[in-house]
């Protein structure tokens, strides 16, 4: 009984010896590294919130591009954004309005869909690959290695995936492809062709920022009349920077776009895997402890000598 006792407490020590070295395992952990390699050529989109009028025809051309079912509220009723919309299963990207307070005449409006990150944390949490980077820029699902875990979800900062649940028996993980049958050819995607005011603009990734810069250099004269642009781009830098990039004349804050780390999620979630699961060594430590516990438990079970 001692001896089972002692060699029990042995193990254990052993174990925690293991867990205690948690620190250092991480510490010890490489880099995962900068991401996904992205094309320096890859395409994506910049969205003028200045330039926007709300009109929802870019919610009617997805609509009608990925053969999505008919809103309840008709595209052209805007009613429909008296209150914030988020992306669903049925509407892959949505238009919302935001009054300004000093201007009541002047709201601003902000498209949103997938913004298509450069190091997405929905590829990152997806176990089964379902969800994968392309790098000229779009974001790809797979539905038929989905297997529902619905991680994705979770995972995204700007809470864009969106899950069938009224298909019971064949759900699918709903979202913006960046119309990849269009862009994979050089092809602007359907919402941005259908932009009266080119509040849109597609193109390679680079001269968008180059495009949007002059706007911004612009506006800091004060000659139009208007108040000049933030002088950040949106999506340049947040979550380790995203396809589609964004201008606005007021904080990004107020017109719909959260205030995000640069760091992209996977960096930060993949150090602490690697660090954890490094050799192995705190799994190993915890099956030591259970098998200990397991070895004791049998000797003093029933039958069991002395």
């Amino acid at each position: 009984m001692d001896g089972s006792r002692r060699g029990f407490l042995k193990s254990l020590g052993g174990g925690f010896v293991l867990l205690s070295r948690g620190d250092a395992v991480a510490s010890e952990a490489r880099d995962p590294g900068p991401g996904p390699a992205i094309d320096p050529e890859s395409f994506g989109c910049l969205m003028d919130t200045s330039l926007c009028i709300g009109c929802r025809r870019c919610e009617a051309a997805c609509n009608e591009a990925n053969g999505l079912p008919a809103p309840e509220v008709p595209f052209d009723d805007e009613s429909v954004m008296e209150a914030p919309r988020r992306p669903d299963a049925a509407a892959f990207t949505v238009v919302n309005r935001y009054p300004d307070p000093g201007a009541p005449d002047l709201p601003t409006y902000t498209k949103i869909q997938c913004l298509h990150c450069n190091d997405p944390a929905c590829v990152s949490a997806c176990i089964v690959g379902a969800l994968r980077k392309d790098p000229m820029g779009p974001v790809t699902f797979d539905e038929h290695l989905c297997i529902g875990c619905r991680y994705c979800m979770i995972a995204c900062p700007f809470q864009i995936p969106a899950y069938e649940y009224s298909e019971p028996f064949t759900p699918r993980v709903m979202k913006c492809s960046f119309c990849m049958d269009r862009t994979s050819g050089g092809e602007a995607p359907a919402c941005v062709t259908s932009c009266p005011r080119e509040a849109l603009t597609f193109g390679r990734r680079q001269a968008l920022f180059e495009v949007a810069t002059r706007r911004i250099s612009t506006s800091l004269d004060g000659r139009h009349g208007q108040a000049p642009y933030q002088t950040a781009i949106y999506g340049e830098k947040e979550v380790g920077g995203t396809a589609w990039i964004y201008l606005s004349r007021r904080p990004f804050s107020e017109v719909g776009l959260p205030d995000l780390p640069e760091e992209a999620p996977p960096r930060l979630t993949e150090r602490i895997q690697h660090g954890v699961f490094k050799f192995g060594f705190i799994p190993l430590a915890l099956y030591g402890i259970l098998g200990a516990a397991m070895a004791l438990l049998r000797r003093n079970g029933p039958g069991a000598e002395g």
